[in-house]
């Protein structure tokens, strides 16, 4: 689904933009991202960055952690939805907005649309994490549970908002919601002065893109790293092939697709032993990244301004969430991304690091067992579970926050 073109629509203004939206050029972002931290002073929280001694230690760089599983709702997605909400057409907002979301946009857009007095109308995948359909209900919006993932929900809810006019507030592909996570990027800079590489995970890549065109515009030579799951790899693969590619999450487990990501790097695939039972479609346990083709926006914004976007396997992220529960930090699977991206390509890690913890919202049963393991000895977590501890503990002696920024 892309971008939509309404009235309230920001026009593009630089002479390089495309013909039916803005351009990737970073003059293009900055000035907007620049103004979206301005209608945000004040509503969304500044969050902090912890230093990890024992990732910094393991590493031999330092390493940060940018706590935006901390933020108001518990994500990163209020940044966006809250600046979309505030720069609509008034007589438009006023109808209601409406929103398809896994979870996290849902409760941003839930937070905008009760700070506007409006009307929100969210629909979610069937069996979406209950906790945030939970919580966006108690913000006031109604929830509509649609069933084929997030691609159903995206569907339904342009219908519903095309018929009553009223303000569709999409999940990533949208400037105004792009510039609203970019200002991430620019407190990222003021809190972390020697920055040298940020990594983001990405699900429609609405954050790396506004992270990337901010640091770009201020710090070209940061590098940006994405991530994904392998069973929701549509950015990796369509950077890789040059342009939009359909990736259905979850298919093909028998590992095909691996063996032809491997190919077009020129590299081997690294066979690990399949995570569902034979002839299931296997779903990731980060629900916020389960989705199957990258935005048109969002593509082309990576495409010019992300170093690279890498995949890694379930295993990883369960790690990741341990680790980061060990240090008294509650993230979900697709916040815990970039650590676990650490974990499993270490030379990702050049200069000073940031990894972005962009959710919290834990299903209890994910929570629980995260719980579970983060409370046995190591040795007891499981070999592949085990080596990624051990590693991250071997020359530090334990994992834990050194440093607190909130701001430079």
């Amino acid at each position: 689904m892309t971008a939509p073109t309404t009235d309230d629509q920001p026009a593009p203004a630089d002479p390089n933009a495309t013909a039916d939206g803005p351009s990737p050029a970073t003059d293009w972002w900055l000035p907007r991202i620049v103004a979206a931290a301005a209608v945000l002073d004040g509503v969304a929280r500044r969050t902090r960055v912890v230093r990890d001694a024992g990732l910094t230690a393991s590493l031999d760089t330092p390493v940060w952690l940018k706590c935006e599983h901390e933020q108001h709702t518990g994500s990163f997605k209020l940044r966006g939805a809250y600046h979309r909400v505030a720069n609509a057409d008034p007589q438009r907002r006023q109808r209601g907005v409406v929103a398809a979301s896994a979870g996290n946009h849902a409760q941003g857009v839930a937070f905008a649309a009760a700070a506007f007095g409006v009307p929100a109308t969210i629909f979610v995948p069937a069996g979406a994490n209950p906790v945030k359909v939970a919580r966006t209900r108690r913000l006031g919006a109604r929830v509509e549970e649609v069933p084929g993932g997030v691609e159903a929900a995206l569907g339904a809810a342009a219908r519903y908002a095309a018929a009553g006019g009223r303000l569709l507030v999409h999940p990533f592909d949208d400037p105004a919601v792009v510039a609203g996570q970019g200002t991430l990027g620019l407190e990222l800079l003021e809190q972390v002065p020697d920055l040298r590489t940020v990594l983001v995970g990405v699900g429609g890549g609405g954050l790396i893109g506004g992270v990337a065109a901010a640091l770009r515009a201020r710090r070209p030579e940061v590098r940006v790293i994405g991530v994904q799951s392998e069973l929701a790899p549509a950015f990796a693969v369509s950077l890789r092939a040059g342009r939009r590619l359909a990736v259905p999450v979850g298919s093909d487990p028998t590992g095909a697709r691996e063996r032809a990501m491997a190919a077009a790097r020129g590299g081997r695939p690294c066979h690990r032993p399949s995570l569902s039972r034979p002839g299931v479609a296997p779903r990731p346990i980060a629900d916020g990244m389960a989705v199957s083709e990258p935005g048109r926006l969002t593509f082309e914004l990576a495409s010019r301004l992300v170093d690279e976007v890498v995949t890694v396997d379930e295993a990883a992220f369960w790690s990741a969430m341990v680790l980061l529960r060990r240090v008294g930090l509650a993230v979900e699977p697709a916040g815990a991304a970039p650590v676990a991206a650490l974990l499993r390509h270490r030379e990702l890690a050049v200069g000073t690091t940031v990894a972005v913890l962009s959710g919290g919202n834990l299903d209890p049963g994910v929570a629980a067992r995260v719980s579970a393991l983060a409370a046995l000895p190591v040795p007891d977590l499981g070999e592949r579970q085990a080596d990624d501890l051990r590693g991250e503990r071997s020359r530090a002696g334990v994992s834990g926050a050194s440093e607190v920024r909130t701001t430079a």
